[in-house]
Order: C-alpha cells, then sequence, then structure tokens
C-alpha cells in the first residue's frame, strides 16, 4: 500500500504466478501495462494491450466456441496464444481466468527495452528498412516479431519455472491508464461504447495508432 492506495501489482521484477492471469480479463489487461515480456533475449515493456472476453466477446476469437486454432484460449492462466494473421503476422496473446474461459489480452505495443540489435535485426529482416527505435514493437505483430515469436511458441505456459517465455513485474510507476475502443475490430465488438477495452500509457510514444474496424493499409 502507497500513500496514494495500493501499490500496481506490476511493481517488483519477479516472474507473473498462474494467480496473477487466473483474474477477470480487464484487470489484468490493465494491470500488464509496464510490465516486461521476454523471449529469446529480447525483453519488450508492455505499454499497450486489449483485453478479449472469450464466448461473451463477439470480437474474440472464441466467440463461437473452441476450435483447433483457439484451444491454447482455452486452457491455463498464463498460456501464450500466438495466431497467424492476413496471411504474414504472428500476433500473441497471454490467456488470462480459470481454465475453459477462453479471455485473452493482446499485447498491441511495447518499447524494447534489452536486446535492441537483435530486435532491429527481425524487424530489419521482416521488412527490407531501417527501424526508428520507437517503432520496433510499435503494433502487435512487430512486437511478436522482435521477440520471435511464431506457430512454435503457441501453448507455451509462461509461468512454467523454466518456460522460453517470462512475463515479468515491470519496475517503477507506469503513468497515467488510457481507456478507449479496440484497434481494427469490425461489427459490435468494434463499439467502444460497449467494448472500450483498449488500455495503454497515456503519452508514450510505443503505442500503436488507433484504426477502426474494417480498415486495413493497403502495401506499395
Amino acid at each position: 500500500m502507497t500513500e496514494d492506495g495500493p501499490a500496481h501489482p506490476c511493481v517488483g521484477g519477479e516472474r507473473l504466478s498462474a494467480t496473477f492471469y487466473d483474474r477477470p480479463v480487464l484487470q489484468v489487461a490493465q494491470d500488464l501495462l509496464g510490465c516486461v515480456i521476454e523471449h529469446d533475449r529480447v525483453t519488450v515493456r508492455l505499454v499497450e494491450v486489449e483485453a478479449y472476453d472469450g464466448e461473451r466477446d463477439p470480437g474474440s476469437h472464441a466467440y463461437r466456441g473452441r476450435t483447433p486454432r483457439t484451444a491454447v484460449m482455452f486452457g491455463p492462466p498464463g498460456g501464450l496464444y500466438v495466431y497467424f494473421t492476413y496471411g504474414m503476422h504472428y500476433c500473441a496473446n497471454l490467456v488470462c481466468g480459470p481454465p475453459g474461459r477462453a479471455s485473452a489480452v493482446l499485447l498491441r505495443a511495447g518499447a524494447v527495452v534489452a536486446g535492441e540489435d537483435l530486435a532491429r535485426a527481425r524487424r530489419t529482416a521482416a521488412t527490407h528498412r531501417t527501424i526508428a527505435a520507437r517503432d520496433l514493437a510499435r503494433g502487435p505483430a512487430r512486437l511478436a516479431t522482435c521477440l520471435a515469436f511464431g506457430r512454435a511458441q503457441n501453448g507455451v505456459l509462461t509461468t512454467a519455472p523454466q518456460s522460453p517465455v517470462t512475463v515479468r513485474r515491470g519496475a517503477g510507476p507506469i503513468g497515467t491508464v488510457a481507456v478507449g475502443p479496440r484497434v481494427g475490430v469490425s461489427g459490435p465488438g468494434g463499439d467502444g461504447a460497449e467494448f472500450p477495452w483498449r488500455y495503454w500509457l497515456e503519452g508514450d510514444r510505443h503505442v500503436s495508432a488507433y484504426r477502426p474496424g474494417g480498415f486495413r493499409r493497403t502495401r506499395t
């Protein structure tokens, strides 16, 4: 407890346990801001996330129930759900709530705080252009590329002692948390009034740009 109220749960440095994730998705999503995720020699501090609430959420992959693709979402809290999108990119989510609930938090953006040269090499190999530091993990596909997430990481349990992917509590205050509609979600799930389930650190330069559902950038 601090003079201003309860301490943020992501202050310290220890690995996040299953207990952290076994809570309502909106709580977990906000508490992940400021935490750091590590894999294959790169560490990213999370600055933007989105919550997806399983079969009760029309924006969730699990809205219509369990499929081979979404099976990981129905697994234990702290699991890593990695999916392929647009036939081009991987994106990563952390599963939360009790097994069978299928809620998860999309890792939308972060700041590379260790392994920047390696993260830049991975991003450059994917884009064939120079990448500014602020843009390395600014977006879910970019973040996944920096951390070398792919099909092999789908289903990894981040809470296990020997897990190759770890999520740890951050150090220091995180600042003001902003709330708004999720990025690129069409239909009812994109209703910002009913689902203001995107959370980010206000003023952080690594936060991604907002795009409404139905928007897709064309390649030139």
